[in-house]
C-alpha cells in the first residue's frame, strides 16, 4: 500500500493526539488550582456560587456562602478561585468601596422621593378615581353594563 492511503490515518491520529494533551493540560491547571486554594480566598463554583474558602482538606472544602453560613462542597466542584479585588467586585458590586465609606442611605427614608416630583403642584394634577361608579336613581346598577341575554361568564349556548 502507498503512503497516500495511510495519510488520512496519520493526519486523524495527530489531531486525537492534539486534542487529548490539550484537554490533559486544562485538567492538570484545574486540579492544580484547586490544590492551591488557601482558606479566605474566594471562589465560584461550577454551579456559579461565590463564597469564601474556610477549610480545605483532601477531598472537600469548607465555605462560608453567606456571613454564618457554611457549606462542604467537594473539591471538583470549585469552578474557580478569584483574586480578591475580582471577588469583592463581583459579590459586593463595583461601588462596594464608595458605598461603605458614604454616611447617606441607600433607601430613602419615606417614599415622597418615589413619586417622581418634587414640587407642590401635584394637588393640581387630576386623581384617577378607583372607587365604585354611582348607582342610578332607581337603585339598581347601570342597565347598560348588564348583558342582553343575561348569561354570565362561563356559560355558553353548548351542551
Amino acid at each position: 500500500m502507498s503512503l497516500m492511503t495511510f495519510l488520512p490515518f496519520i493526519v486523524l491520529i495527530g489531531a486525537m493526539f492534539l486534542m487529548t494533551r490539550s484537554a490533559k493540560k486544562k485538567q492538570q491547571a484545574a486540579a492544580q488550582m484547586r490544590n492551591d486554594m488557601q482558606p479566605g480566598t474566594g471562589v465560584r463554583t461550577i454551579g456559579g456560587m461565590y463564597a469564601t474558602v474556610k477549610e480545605v482538606h483532601d477531598d472537600t472544602v469548607l465555605l462560608e456562602v453567606a456571613p454564618g453560613v457554611h457549606a462542604v462542597y467537594a473539591k471538583n466542584a470549585i469552578g474557580a478561585v478569584l483574586a480578591d479585588e475580582e471577588y469583592n467586585r463581583i459579590v459586593h458590586g463595583e461601588q462596594a468601596a464608595a458605598d461603605l465609606e458614604s454616611d447617606t442611605p441607600v433607601v430613602p427614608d419615606d417614599a415622597s422621593s418615589l413619586t417622581g416630583s418634587d414640587s407642590a403642584d401635584d394637588a393640581d394634577v387630576a386623581r384617577i378615581d378607583l372607587g365604585k361608579k354611582p348607582e342610578s336613581a332607581s337603585g339598581d346598577a347601570d342597565a347598560d353594563t348588564e348583558p342582553k341575554d343575561k348569561k354570565t361568564d362561563g356559560e355558553g349556548d353548548a351542551k
